[in-house]
């Protein structure tokens, strides 16, 4: 993406002040998306963005500038104005912007999204929007989004890193809302994969829209989920959510180095069921955290968090990482160039177990069975979490019986961790996501088999 030798003199003139570490972030991203809405197509976008961010540290303290302006005069104020920064002191980081906006054209790929015409992309909208519609009289709306993006990174910095990445990611979402005596309903179903456009080979838009309008049908006969603690069975994928953000930002290392992470000083020791191991992978291939280099240039690594229940690693990122004298765990990741890196989950999830799924149910005398989790809310500090239930079901003398009206789960991370009492054998990824810190956003993937948690606070309406 750039010449060698400009890179070298970037990065001499972000050193030539003293610093103690220089590093180059250079990205060129193509995307485009298109949205449906109640019949009508309301978006249909394309774009390009490329830029480069330069990070000096000396000391304690971090200066960082980016530009959108990739040629040599720009890229060398731009390390000129981060190593100012970095010498005026004082610690923390210092940041500033440069430059204007640069286009440039990503080269062929080999099913490259690009390469698709808007009006194939918009027909897969159309098609999910029938097929929802088509599934049951009561769709009163549906509502559908498809997007693609291709990145490519080069990183380099005075360590002598010098490697690049080149990821395609495709995406498809589709909901529904259906209309009964009850009121409306929701229903959703989404997809995404590092792919082209060969996704829909995979994954057929039909079946997704016609999955998620039975979602949204099935709950016109719910009743109001029940209130108090429950037994709380999450099926296999769906869960993945709930232990990313009620466990895994606390077990990443800047938080835990602030002191914000209820894992803070615990490592080696039991902090969940010996059934459960916690693992953070960024080389899963195709699931929507992966990558080959993370954002500072270390290879993406298989973290083992937790293993039978034994707090056995953090999280780490280049700075954390030097701080505590030991290598990085590919765990730094930053929103774009215009963006420091911080220690960032990838693939996160909790591997399958031995039980038979139907088992755990059965097995179960009274309690609730979540099919699908939507966003919650977590303390770090204490791990007391929020969850909403988007589908979720009764279980009655082990047995999944009436659907139920949206709901909470409310408990703490490490506490529902060690109670875990059984761990399915039915091991997914669930959808994919976008994992928010620091007013950063970045693209994730989590998973669970099916497990059990014997007591939950169900927030719900029920008397």
């Amino acid at each position: 993406m750039l010449d060698p030798d400009l890179i070298r003199r970037t990065l001499d003139a972000a050193l030539q002040r003293g610093a103690d570490f220089a590093e180059l972030f250079v990205e060129d991203v193509r995307s485009s998306s298109a949205a449906l809405d109640d019949g009508r197509i309301e978006e249909l976008v394309s774009g390009r963005d490329r830029g480069a961010g330069i990070r000096v540290v000396v000391g304690d303290t971090t200066g960082f500038a980016h530009t959108a302006d990739l040629s040599e005069p720009g890229l060398l104020e731009t390390a000129r104005v981060a190593a100012a920064a970095a010498r005026d002191g004082g610690g923390g980081v210092r940041q500033v912007a440069a430059g204007t906006v640069v286009a440039h054209r990503a080269a062929a790929i080999a099913v490259d999204p690009a390469s698709v015409g808007k009006a194939e992309k918009v027909a897969l909208l159309q098609r999910a929007d029938h097929a929802a519609r088509a599934a049951h009289r009561a769709v009163s709306q549906v509502a559908a989004r498809y997007g693609d993006v291709r990145r490519r990174v080069l990183i380099a910095n005075s360590d002598g890193v010098l490697v690049g990445d080149d990821l395609t990611k495709t995406s498809f979402s589709v909901s529904a809302v259906a209309k009964g005596d009850a009121g409306l309903q929701t229903g959703r179903m989404s997809v995404g994969r590092v792919a082209g456009f060969e996704l829909f080979d995979r994954y057929d838009v039909d079946e997704l829209a016609r999955g998620a309008a039975e979602r949204a049908v099935r709950k016109l006969d719910a009743r109001p989920a029940p209130s108090g603690t429950l037994a709380v069975v999450i099926a296999g994928g769906s869960g993945g959510v709930l232990f990313h953000e009620a466990c895994g930002h606390g077990l990443e290392a800047d938080l835990v180095n602030k002191g914000a992470s209820v894992f803070a000083g615990r490592k080696g020791e039991l902090v969940a069921s010996p059934l459960v191991t916690l693992i953070d992978d960024g080389t899963l291939p195709g699931e929507w955290g992966y990558f080959g280099y993370d954002d500072e240039g270390q290879p993406a690594q298989r973290n083992v968090l937790i293993e039978q229940g034994v707090l056995t690693d953090f999280m780490y990122d280049h700075l954390r990482a030097r701080d505590d004298r030991r290598r990085p765990t590919g765990n730094g990741r930053r929103q774009s160039y215009r963006h420091l890196p911080m220690v960032r989950m990838t693939n996160t999830y909790i591997n399958g177990g031995d039980d038979d799924p139907a088992a755990i149910i059965a097995g179960t005398d009274h309690g609730v069975y979540v099919a699908q989790l939507g966003g919650g809310q977590v303390n770090t500090a204490s791990g007391d979490f929020v969850f909403g239930m988007t589908e979720a079901y009764l279980i009655e003398h082990g047995e999944i019986t009436e659907p139920l009206r949206d709901g909470n789960l409310i408990g703490n991370g490490p506490a529902a961790l060690a109670a875990i009492d059984a761990v399915g054998n039915d091991f997914s990824m669930g959808y994919p996501g976008t994992c928010g810190k620091d007013g950063q956003g970045v693209p994730v993937g989590m998973g669970t088999p099916t497990l059990r948690v014997p007591a939950l606070t169900v927030g719900g309406t029920a008397a």
